[in-house]
Protein backbone atom coordinates (compact mmCIF):
# COMPACT_ATOMS: atom_id res chain seq x y z
CA UNK A 1 0.00 0.00 0.00
CA UNK A 2 1.50 3.37 -1.38
CA UNK A 3 0.07 7.23 -0.67
CA UNK A 4 0.02 6.65 -4.76
CA UNK A 5 -2.30 4.08 -4.69
CA UNK A 6 -4.84 6.05 -2.25
CA UNK A 7 -5.52 7.73 -5.64
CA UNK A 8 -3.92 11.37 -4.24
CA UNK A 9 -2.85 14.19 -7.06
CA UNK A 10 0.56 14.61 -7.75
CA UNK A 11 1.57 17.96 -5.99
CA UNK A 12 0.09 16.30 -2.94
CA UNK A 13 2.13 13.25 -3.32
CA UNK A 14 5.39 16.14 -3.70
CA UNK A 15 4.08 17.42 -0.36
CA UNK A 16 3.81 13.96 1.54
CA UNK A 17 7.06 13.05 0.30
CA UNK A 18 8.24 16.37 1.61
CA UNK A 19 6.68 15.55 5.17
CA UNK A 20 9.17 12.23 5.20
CA UNK A 21 5.85 9.92 4.86
CA UNK A 22 6.39 5.85 3.20
CA UNK A 23 3.16 4.19 3.65
CA UNK A 24 0.01 5.24 5.04
CA UNK A 25 -1.30 4.43 8.44
CA UNK A 26 -4.37 1.95 9.06
CA UNK A 27 -6.41 5.21 9.40
CA UNK A 28 -4.42 6.83 6.57
CA UNK A 29 -4.98 3.58 3.99
CA UNK A 30 -8.83 3.46 5.00
CA UNK A 31 -9.74 6.94 5.13
CA UNK A 32 -8.03 9.01 2.01
CA UNK A 33 -9.90 7.09 -0.55
CA UNK A 34 -13.65 7.46 1.11
CA UNK A 35 -13.08 11.09 1.79
CA UNK A 36 -11.57 11.21 -1.72
CA UNK A 37 -15.06 9.67 -3.17
CA UNK A 38 -16.51 12.55 -1.11
CA UNK A 39 -18.06 10.09 1.44
CA UNK A 40 -18.63 11.99 4.69
CA UNK A 41 -16.61 9.37 8.22
CA UNK A 42 -16.50 9.54 11.55
CA UNK A 43 -12.39 8.29 12.30
CA UNK A 44 -11.61 6.97 15.60
CA UNK A 45 -7.68 6.90 16.16
CA UNK A 46 -5.65 7.28 19.31
CA UNK A 47 -3.08 10.60 19.04
CA UNK A 48 0.04 9.49 17.14
CA UNK A 49 -1.99 7.32 14.59
CA UNK A 50 -1.93 9.46 11.67
CA UNK A 51 -5.23 11.47 11.58
CA UNK A 52 -3.82 14.63 10.41
CA UNK A 53 -3.10 13.11 7.55
CA UNK A 54 -5.35 10.97 7.21
CA UNK A 55 -8.44 14.12 6.84
CA UNK A 56 -5.60 17.13 5.64
CA UNK A 57 -4.18 15.17 2.93
CA UNK A 58 -7.80 14.06 0.46
CA UNK A 59 -9.04 17.78 1.85
CA UNK A 60 -5.78 19.16 0.22
CA UNK A 61 -6.36 16.93 -2.79
CA UNK A 62 -9.81 17.94 -3.38
CA UNK A 63 -8.97 21.83 -3.11
CA UNK A 64 -6.04 21.68 -5.51
CA UNK A 65 -6.43 23.22 -8.88
CA UNK A 66 -10.08 25.04 -7.73
CA UNK A 67 -11.21 28.25 -7.01
CA UNK A 68 -9.09 30.02 -4.58
CA UNK A 69 -10.31 31.09 -1.69
CA UNK A 70 -11.42 29.59 1.51
CA UNK A 71 -13.11 26.34 0.58
CA UNK A 72 -11.83 23.93 3.66
CA UNK A 73 -12.23 24.32 7.24
CA UNK A 74 -10.58 22.22 10.29
CA UNK A 75 -11.69 22.86 13.84
CA UNK A 76 -10.10 22.07 16.79
CA UNK A 77 -9.79 22.12 20.66
CA UNK A 78 -6.40 23.79 21.42
CA UNK A 79 -4.01 26.61 20.28
CA UNK A 80 -1.34 23.80 20.75
CA UNK A 81 -3.37 21.38 18.18
CA UNK A 82 -3.88 24.19 15.68
CA UNK A 83 -0.45 25.20 15.17
CA UNK A 84 0.82 21.52 14.81
CA UNK A 85 -2.48 20.62 12.29
CA UNK A 86 -1.53 24.13 10.39
CA UNK A 87 1.75 22.89 10.02
CA UNK A 88 1.34 19.36 8.87
CA UNK A 89 -0.82 21.39 6.38
CA UNK A 90 1.48 23.66 4.97
CA UNK A 91 3.91 20.96 4.45
CA UNK A 92 1.81 18.74 2.52
CA UNK A 93 0.44 21.78 0.49
CA UNK A 94 3.52 22.75 0.07
CA UNK A 95 3.93 21.77 -4.08
CA UNK A 96 0.42 22.54 -4.44
CA UNK A 97 -0.37 26.14 -4.04
CA UNK A 98 -2.69 26.24 -1.84
CA UNK A 99 -2.32 28.43 1.60
CA UNK A 100 -3.81 27.53 5.04
CA UNK A 101 -4.01 30.09 7.93
CA UNK A 102 -4.74 29.71 11.37
CA UNK A 103 -6.95 31.66 14.00
CA UNK A 104 -6.82 30.95 17.69
CA UNK A 105 -6.69 33.39 20.82
CA UNK A 106 -3.95 35.07 22.57
CA UNK A 107 -2.55 36.70 19.91
CA UNK A 108 -3.43 40.02 17.85
CA UNK A 109 -6.61 39.39 15.73
CA UNK A 110 -4.99 41.43 13.43
CA UNK A 111 -1.98 39.39 12.72
CA UNK A 112 -4.82 36.68 11.36
CA UNK A 113 -6.93 39.13 9.70
CA UNK A 114 -4.24 40.24 7.27
CA UNK A 115 -3.18 36.90 6.59
CA UNK A 116 -6.97 35.89 5.69
CA UNK A 117 -6.71 38.84 3.32
CA UNK A 118 -3.56 37.65 1.54
CA UNK A 119 -5.28 34.56 0.63
CA UNK A 120 -6.72 31.27 2.33
CA UNK A 121 -7.90 28.10 0.99
CA UNK A 122 -7.96 25.94 4.76
CA UNK A 123 -8.30 27.61 7.93
CA UNK A 124 -7.18 25.73 10.84
CA UNK A 125 -9.54 27.06 14.06
CA UNK A 126 -10.14 27.07 17.50
CA UNK A 127 -14.27 27.66 18.01
CA UNK A 128 -14.04 31.12 20.16
CA UNK A 129 -11.39 33.05 17.89
CA UNK A 130 -13.12 31.80 14.69
CA UNK A 131 -16.12 33.07 15.87
CA UNK A 132 -14.95 36.23 16.79
CA UNK A 133 -13.31 36.67 13.04
CA UNK A 134 -16.85 35.65 11.47
CA UNK A 135 -18.97 38.34 13.40
CA UNK A 136 -16.79 40.93 12.43
CA UNK A 137 -16.70 39.45 8.98
CA UNK A 138 -13.16 38.74 8.55
CA UNK A 139 -13.75 35.54 7.16
CA UNK A 140 -17.05 33.53 5.33
CA UNK A 141 -17.67 30.31 5.37
CA UNK A 142 -20.01 30.72 2.36
CA UNK A 143 -17.54 28.47 0.00
CA UNK A 144 -17.03 25.69 2.60
CA UNK A 145 -17.12 22.42 0.58
CA UNK A 146 -15.04 20.45 3.54
CA UNK A 147 -15.51 20.54 7.52
CA UNK A 148 -13.47 18.19 9.83
CA UNK A 149 -14.39 18.30 13.35
CA UNK A 150 -10.88 17.58 14.93
CA UNK A 151 -11.00 15.69 18.59
CA UNK A 152 -14.43 15.56 18.66
CA UNK A 153 -14.45 14.01 22.18
CA UNK A 154 -12.11 16.92 23.75
CA UNK A 155 -14.23 19.63 22.16
CA UNK A 156 -17.26 18.11 24.32
CA UNK A 157 -15.27 17.75 27.62
CA UNK A 158 -14.06 21.47 26.86
CA UNK A 159 -17.32 22.49 26.49
CA UNK A 160 -17.20 23.64 22.75
CA UNK A 161 -20.24 22.45 21.92
CA UNK A 162 -22.58 25.65 21.54
CA UNK A 163 -20.05 27.19 19.47
CA UNK A 164 -19.70 24.33 16.94
CA UNK A 165 -23.33 24.55 16.57
CA UNK A 166 -23.00 28.54 16.15
CA UNK A 167 -20.27 27.56 13.45
CA UNK A 168 -21.99 25.05 12.14
CA UNK A 169 -25.42 27.21 11.09
CA UNK A 170 -23.04 29.40 8.95
CA UNK A 171 -21.50 26.84 6.53
CA UNK A 172 -23.52 25.99 3.33
CA UNK A 173 -25.76 23.09 3.22
CA UNK A 174 -23.85 21.26 0.80
CA UNK A 175 -20.78 20.44 2.25
CA UNK A 176 -18.44 16.89 3.15
CA UNK A 177 -18.42 16.84 7.21
CA UNK A 178 -15.44 14.60 8.51
CA UNK A 179 -15.50 14.05 12.06
CA UNK A 180 -12.08 12.61 14.17
CA UNK A 181 -11.89 11.42 17.80
CA UNK A 182 -9.96 9.24 19.97
CA UNK A 183 -13.26 8.24 21.95
CA UNK A 184 -17.16 7.83 20.89
CA UNK A 185 -18.88 8.78 23.74
CA UNK A 186 -22.50 9.21 23.88
CA UNK A 187 -22.50 13.49 22.92
CA UNK A 188 -20.45 12.93 20.10
CA UNK A 189 -22.89 10.49 18.30
CA UNK A 190 -25.31 12.95 19.24
CA UNK A 191 -23.43 15.60 17.37
CA UNK A 192 -23.10 13.46 14.70
CA UNK A 193 -26.61 12.88 14.16
CA UNK A 194 -26.91 16.77 13.91
CA UNK A 195 -24.44 17.42 11.60
CA UNK A 196 -23.57 14.95 9.90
Amino acid sequence: MSFRSLGLKEPILRGVLAAGYETPTDIQAHAIPKILAGLELIGLGQTGSGKTAAFGLPMLDRLCGGEPGLRGLIVVPTRELCVQVAENLRVYASQAGLHVCTAFGGVDMSIQESAFKRGCDVVVACPGRLIDHLERRNLSLEKVQMVVLDEADRMLDMGFMPQIRRIFVRLPQERQNLLFSATMPEEVEGLVKDFL
